[in-house]
């Protein structure tokens, strides 16, 4: 009965995924034996940005790891048919899914805009992480209904000279986007919502995904040590990885999650399967 119940759920999900945008679908399910409890887990690309595309591919793939978020600096933006068929033979060749890509900026430059919609399409992404105008907003509605590919708007918390980034908490995003198309919302990033605490911004990142609901469309993973500024693997700064997953299941999030870690970038490696060790553990609790 058990096996026959998985293949009913297994054979529904893939009819639905006919009708349904990629956005809205969680690919991995929560089968026994999964170590990510049902979450898409992967790896923002920016983690190996001192790596080219093909070493990044690898050391993700070694991670254990079959889902990407790309970098610009690993997948410039481009209309180029061959390139696009270059960029995804080796994501397959290396058992990997594109499933996001940006950061990318939106203005009110609608042509601009649709080329990266373009981009999304070819790759097969369900989701734009985004740092966008607040005048791009009547293009994106467009384009999300057109492309089905969602919006998620990316908090950088401090961005320098005593500010803080536009976009850099739930509040501020939901307000902006809540009379919008529902594709969208955030791909909220722990580190940065903890780093705005030098700021006077004290952020609870669970707090920060309830806010957003089911407008949450992907996650970037981090923590980050305020006292010494830098990127820790998972618990060793102020990141609590379990109640974020509770937040993430109580809002039935169906995005991806994508661990980016910028401090060693010459090596993260070590630090990144610390970190993986850390979520599976997690997962053990929360299931």
């Amino acid at each position: 009965m058990t096996d026959r119940r998985r293949f009913l759920v297994s054979a529904a999900s893939a009819v639905a995924g006919l009708s349904a945008s990629p956005a809205l679908l969680n690919v991995r399910g929560a089968g026994e034996g999964d170590p990510f409890g049902g979450f898409t887990l992967g790896l923002q690309s920016y983690t190996y940005r001192n790596f080219g595309l093909e070493s990044a591919l690898r050391h993700i793939k070694e991670l254990g790891l079959h889902s990407v978020e790309l970098s610009k600096g690993h997948a410039p933006l481009t209309a180029e048919e061959g390139q696009i068929k270059a960029l995804l033979r080796l994501c397959k060749e290396y058992d990997i899914t594109p499933r996001v890509w940006g950061v990318q900026h939106f203005s009110k430059d609608h042509d601009a805009n649709r080329k990266s919609f373009e981009f999304g399409k070819a790759l097969g992404l369900q989701m734009l992480s985004a740092s966008p105008e607040p005048d791009a907003f009547d293009s994106l509605d467009k384009l999300c209904e057109e492309y089905k590919i969602a919006i998620g708007i990316h908090p950088h918390g401090p961005v320098g000279g005593g500010k803080l980034d536009r976009w850099y908490s739930a509040e501020l995003i939901m307000a902006a986007v809540k009379s919008h198309h529902p594709l969208i919302g955030t791909c909220l990033d722990t580190g940065h919502l903890i780093r705005s605490a030098q700021l006077g911004k004290n952020l609870d990142p669970a707090e920060q995904i309830r806010i957003m609901g089911d407008r949450n469309f992907g996650l970037h993973l981090k923590d980050h040590d305020n006292e010494h500024k830098v990127d820790v693997p998972f618990g060793k700064g102020k990141l609590d990885v379990l109640s974020v997953l509770q937040a993430l299941r109580a809002v039935k999030f169906k995005g991806v999650i994508n661990i980016e870690y910028e401090a060693h970038p010459e090596d993260p490696t070590p630090d990144v399967r610390e970190c993986l060790a850390t979520f599976k553990e997690c997962v053990k609790k929360l299931n």
